[in-house]
C-alpha cells in the first residue's frame, strides 16, 4: 500500500511541478519577448519574473483553503482538485494570444492564469506529503515522504527536457513563434495520467481515525486554522524559516541561471537548460537519499548539512558559471542541487511531524507556502535586479548566504522530530 500511495503522490506532484516550472523557464526564455516587449532584455525579464512571482502570492491562499478543507474532508479529494486546477491553467497558457495580438490583455490574462497555478500548487504540496507520511511507518517516514518531494526535480526535469529538445530541433524564430506552446499543451496528457493514478489510492488511515474520534466527541470543532494559530504558531514560524534558504537557493540555481547564462555571460540558452537537466536528474535521487539519512541521523542534522553547505557553495557556484565552460557550469548546478536535497529531502517528514492530525494539512501548507512569498517568489527578481545594478554575481551570492543564515537559525531552534508518533501527537495536543 505504501508504495502505491508514494507512486500516486510522486506522479501527481511531478505533473503539478512540471506546470509550475514550465512557467519559470518560459519567463526566462520567451515571455519577456512575447508578453513584455521592451528595448532592454533585462527589464523585460524582470517584468516576466514579476508575473512569475505573483503565482507565489496565491500559494498561501491555496494552502489556507486546501488546508482547511483537507483537514475537514480528507487529503485525497483536495489532491484531485489541485491537479485539475493546475492542468487547466497551464493548458490555457498554451493557447493564450501574445502582446502583439491583443495588447495589454495578454499579460493580464497570463497573470490571472499564473494566480490559478499558484493557488493550486499551494494546496498540492501539503496533501501529497501528508498522505504518504500518514500511511508510512515512523522508522522510514523520512525516506517515503521524500518521494513526493522528488516530484520537484521530476517536474523540472520533464519541463526542461521538453524545452531543451524544442530548442535543439527548432530555430529561435520558430520556438518564439509557436514552439514554446507545445510543452504547455502537453500538460493535458499528463493531468489525465495523474488523475487516473491518484484516484486509485485510499484516504489516509490516520486522518480517518481522527475523523471517527472527532465525530464521537461531544464538543464543537474549531476551524483548523484557529487551532493552528492558537497552539502551533511557533512551529509555523520554524517551518517558514527552514524553507527560506531551501526555496531561494533552488530558484536561483534552476530559474535565474537561465537569465545569467544567456544575458550575463552571453552563452546559448541550451547551456543553462542542459546544466539544469543533468543536475535535476541527480537531484531526483539525492532527495530520497537525504530523506533516508534523516531517518538514521535525524531531520535537523541533515537539514543543517544542506543549509550550511549551500551558504559556502553558492560562491563556488557563480565562480564556476563565470568560467563559461559548459562542463563546469553543469558541475556547479549539480552540486548545488545535491546540497539543496539535504534540505528538501527531510522536509516533508520534518514538517508533518510538527503538527497534529486535525491541523496537519493547514500547518504544513501554511508554513511552507507563506515562506514562498518572501523566498522563492522574489529570488529570481532580486537576483536579476542585483545583476542589473552591479553587473556582478557577488551580491547575488551574498543574498543567498543571508538566507542560509536564517534557515540555520530556524533549524537550531527547532526540536528533533525523527520517529514521532503522528497519532500520539493527537493524544497530547493539537
Amino acid at each position: 500500500m505504501i508504495k502505491k500511495v508514494v507512486g500516486a503522490s510522486l506522479i501527481g506532484t511531478t505533473v503539478e511541478w512540471y506546470d509550475f516550472f514550465l512557467y519559470g523557464s518560459a519567463a526566462a526564455l520567451v515571455f519577456n519577448k512575447l508578453f513584455f516587449p521592451t528595448a532592454d532584455p533585462l527589464t523585460g525579464t524582470l517584468l516576466a519574473f514579476t508575473t512569475y512571482a505573483i503565482g507565489f502570492l496565491a500559494r498561501p491562499l491555496g494552502g489556507l483553503v486546501f488546508g482547511h478543507y483537507g483537514d475537514r474532508l480528507g487529503r485525497k479529494k483536495l489532491l484531485v482538485l489541485s491537479l485539475l486546477l493546475m492542468g487547466g491553467a497551464t493548458m490555457l497558457m498554451g493557447v493564450l494570444p501574445t502582446y502583439a495580438t491583443i495588447g495589454l490583455a495578454a499579460p493580464l490574462l497570463l497573470t490571472l492564469l499564473r494566480l490559478v497555478q499558484g493557488f493550486a500548487l499551494g494546496g498540492e504540496w501539503g496533501g501529497a506529503v501528508l498522505i504518504v507520511s500518514e500511511h508510512g511507518d515512523p522508522a522510514r517516514r523520512g525516506f517515503w515522504a521524500s518521494w513526493p518531494q522528488a516530484g520537484v526535480p521530476c517536474g523540472n526535469l520533464l519541463a526542461t527536457s521538453v524545452l531543451a529538445v524544442l530548442a535543439a530541433v527548432q530555430s529561435d524564430e520558430d520556438f518564439l513563434a509557436w514552439g514554446w506552446r507545445i510543452p504547455f499543451l502537453l500538460s493535458g496528457v499528463l493531468v489525465v495520467i495523474g488523475l487516473w493514478i491518484r484516484l486509485t489510492v485510499s484516504e489516509s488511515p490516520i486522518f480517518l481515525a481522527a475523523q471517527e474520534k472527532l465525530e464521537k466527541a461531544p464538543k464543537l470543532e474549531k476551524p483548523p486554522v484557529v487551532e493552528l494559530l492558537k497552539h502551533n504558531w511557533r512551529e509555523v514560524l520554524i517551518a517558514m524559516g527552514a524553507r527560506f534558504a531551501e526555496n531561494v537557493s533552488y530558484y536561483v540555481i534552476t530559474a535565474f541561471i537561465l537569465v545569467y547564462v544567456v544575458t550575463g555571460l552571453g552563452l546559448s540558452k541550451s547551456v543553462g537548460l542542459n546544466a539544469v537537466l543533468i543536475a535535476s536528474a541527480v537531484h531526483l535521487f539525492a532527495i530520497p537519499m537525504w530523506g533516508a539519512l534523516s531517518d538514521r541521523f535525524g531531520r535537523r542534522s541533515i537539514y543543517l548539512i544542506g543549509a550550511v553547505g549551500m551558504g559556502g557553495w553558492i560562491f563556488a557556484f557563480f565562480a564556476l558559471l563565470n568560467t563559461k565552460d559548459p562542463v563546469l557550469i553543469t558541475l556547479a548546478t549539480t552540486v548545488g542541487l545535491v546540497l539543496h536535497g539535504a534540505m528538501y529531502g527531510p522536509q516533508a517528514a520534518f514538517f508533518s511531524e510538527m503538527f497534529g492530525t486535525r491541523v496537519r494539512y493547514s500547518g504544513a501548507s501554511i508554513g511552507y507556502q507563506l515562506a514562498s512569498i518572501v523566498a522563492g517568489a522574489l529570488a529570481p527578481l532580486i537576483a536579476t535586479a542585483l545583476l542589473q545594478a552591479y553587473k556582478s554575481s557577488v551580491p547575488i551570492a551574498i543574498y543567498v548566504l543571508i538566507t542560509c543564515v536564517v534557515t540555520t537559525a530556524a533549524i537550531l531552534i527547532a526540536r528533533e522530530t525523527r520517529g514521532a508518533d503522528l497519532e500520539g501527537r493527537d493524544r497530547v495536543g493539537v
